[in-house]
């Protein structure tokens, strides 16, 4: 299965998907050896914000009229342990571009890398597709 079969969506631009999963240690080796390589930094803030936005949509949208619920069902929906969970139910940790420090410590089994990692995916799902695509994404991942 490829990553993409994983995650349900296909990518226009390939190389959205490659920064997405590409860690900074990994992005700092190969740019050591004068190759050139972006890390999925930038990404997993966008995604953090995208993730944020269709979570309230969806609560909104399902009724939730009050700002306190919302805030308190959106932050229990993002927690690092539930978005590291989806991640490893994706198989995401097998596709990602680690350091060798990182490929040691078995980084692709961290909660927190795991995480932030979905976030990027996220957020490079959102530059390819658009909102729409990000949103009907989430939903599906999240099974909402």
């Amino acid at each position: 299965m490829t990553i993409e079969e994983a995650l349900g969506y296909t990518f226009s631009n390939k190389s959205l998907l490659e920064r997405a999963l590409t860690r900074k240690a990994y992005a700092l080796e190969q740019k050591q050896q004068n190759i050139e390589c972006e890390d999925q930094e930038i990404f997993r803030t966008l995604g953090d914000a995208v993730l944020k936005t269709v979570l309230i949509d969806i609560l909104i949208k399902s009724g939730v009229k009050s700002r306190g619920e919302i805030t308190s069902r959106k932050k229990s929906l993002e927690r690092e342990e539930g978005l590291a969970e989806i991640s490893k139910r994706l198989g995401i940790g097998s596709y990602l571009k680690l350091g060798k420090g990182e490929e040691k410590q078995k980084a692709d089994e961290e909660p927190y890398v795991l995480a932030e990692t979905f976030e990027a995916i996220i957020g490079a799902i959102y530059l390819d597709g658009g909102y729409d695509a990000a949103r009907e994404t989430v939903i599906k991942w999240f099974k909402i």
